[in-house]
């Protein structure tokens, strides 16, 4: 009994110091966490979505999907060669270029209007506080943080790892003027050194004016948040951006809603929507849109264009790593939506309407 509970203690006591690193970040405290608590969307001491989002889809529970996680084997869960890709090279841009550039998963780059963005920076090869675990896919991590311009503007759309890397956004930090995010996120940045004067941390339906034709507004998302054990600490944003000729919506991780349809109506029609398309499954069908469901909420958004990501990167489902953009691209043309769908660090031409992409992926095994 004696062995058994030393084993515990030192576990426990592992645990613990583990936790405390700086990557892990903070929980709110002092005037951010008054400010939190006034949110409408802070209830029961955490964050909530606008309508009733459990973990798990009825009928799943965490050890059924852990089960199916750990014995259910699942094939092509990563591509069996290195991806292709098509390396654009940021810091010789033209100021006059207005682009899109993937960096793979929920990481991009855009260039519009003169101004520098940068969205979800994920560029140290795993989406995990173990680095040896959730590693990128070969081909996928073609951009370093050296490759990264000085960037205007950061958007950060939740605190989970595979969106907000410690590693990643330290080495940026020199670089980065401006950072937008959702209450709570920010605790996070101060603890890593970042000035709270470059945060623009703001509750869902809030705006702000960034530059001089330049405006974000906050919207929902139907997702949850966490760096660690609690959840729910910070708020998991979508974004409206309007820029001097353009209106693009930036999507974060989110479940289907109807909330899709309400920022339509509101601050649509839309130029281009970014939307989260991979790392789906049945069981947890309220916090990731299924592929078909990513269609849809570009028609809602009443977008003009549509662009899939947060997939091609990481493993962190079991489907396998090309069925989301298999699915998506059959829906966008069944559903006349112009899915637009450029390799990793391929150059996308805002104002081309006439660019094509092929379909890369059919070559990947």
């Amino acid at each position: 009994m004696i062995v058994f509970l030393v084993i515990v203690m030192t576990i426990i006591t592992i645990v613990y110091f583990f936790m405390r690193q700086s990557k892990f970040g903070s929980v709110p405290s002092g005037d951010r966490l008054e400010l939190i608590k006034a949110s409408p969307q802070y209830k029961d001491n955490k964050f909530q979505n606008q309508s009733h989002t459990p973990d798990l889809t009825e009928g799943a529970s965490f050890f059924s999907v852990l089960q199916e996680f750990l014995f259910t084997k699942k094939e092509r869960k990563k591509p069996s060669q290195t991806l292709p890709s098509s390396k654009t090279n940021l810091l010789q841009l033209k100021k006059e270029e207005n682009i899109w550039v993937w960096m793979g998963h929920s990481s991009y780059f855009m260039q519009i209007d003169g101004k520098t963005m940068l969205v979800d920076p994920v560029l140290s090869g795993a989406a995990s506080p173990l680095s040896f675990t959730t590693k990128s896919f070969a081909g996928a991590d073609i951009y370093t943080t050296d490759d990264i311009p000085e960037i205007d503007f950061l958007f950060i759309s939740h605190d989970h790892w595979d969106h907000l890397d410690y590693g990643t956004i330290k080495k940026l930090q020199p670089k980065i003027k401006t950072i937008i995010t959702g209450l709570g996120t920010g605790q996070h940045l101060e603890r890593w050194g970042f000035n709270a004067a470059i945060i623009v941390e703001k509750d869902w339906n809030e705006s702000a004016v960034l530059a001089d034709g330049f405006n974000v507004t906050i919207t929902p998302a139907r997702h949850f948040s966490g760096r660690g054990f609690k959840r729910n600490n910070a708020l998991w944003v979508s974004f409206v951006l309007q820029t001097p000729t353009k209106k693009i919506y930036i999507g974060g991780d989110s479940g289907y809603d109807d909330h899709f349809k309400t920022i339509g109506n509101i601050h649509g029609p839309f130029d281009l929507a970014i939307l989260e398309c991979g790392q789906y499954d049945k069981s947890w069908k309220y916090i990731h849109m299924m592929p078909e469901e990513v269609v849809q909420a570009a028609l809602d958004l009443s977008s003009k264009k549509l662009l899939a990501v947060h997939w091609a990167k990481f493993a962190l489902a079991n489907h396998t790593w090309d069925d989301s953009i298999k699915r998506v691209h059959k829906a966008a043309q069944e559903s006349r939506m112009n899915l637009l769908t450029p390799m990793i660090g391929e150059q996308v031409n805002i104002d081309d309407h006439t660019q094509q992409f092929s379909p890369w992926w059919q070559l990947v095994d």
